[in-house]
C-alpha cells in the first residue's frame, strides 16, 4: 500500500510540473519547496557521512513493550 501511495503522489507532483509548465507559473514556487527540502537533507546525510558523524541513538528503552506482547 505504501508503494502505491508513492506512485501516486509522485504522479500528482509530475502532472502538477506539466501544469506549472503549460502556464501556471503560480504552482512554480510551492512545487520546488519539496524538491529543495529533498536535496539538503541529501546533502546535510552526505556530510555527516563525509565528517563520519555517528547518528544520535534512542535515549528510550522499550523493555516493557516486549514483556506487554
Amino acid at each position: 500500500m505504501t508503494r502505491v501511495v508513492l506512485v501516486l503522489a509522485a504522479l500528482v507532483y509530475v502532472f502538477l510540473w506539466v501544469v506549472a509548465a503549460h502556464g501556471a507559473t503560480i504552482l512554480v514556487a510551492p512545487l520546488l519547496i519539496p524538491a529543495v527540502l529533498a536535496v539538503m537533507v541529501a546533502l546535510g546525510v552526505a556530510l555527516n557521512r563525509f565528517v563520519g558523524i555517528t547518528p544520535r541513538r534512542p535515549h528510550f528503552d522499550d523493555r516493557d513493550d516486549e514483556k506487554e506482547q
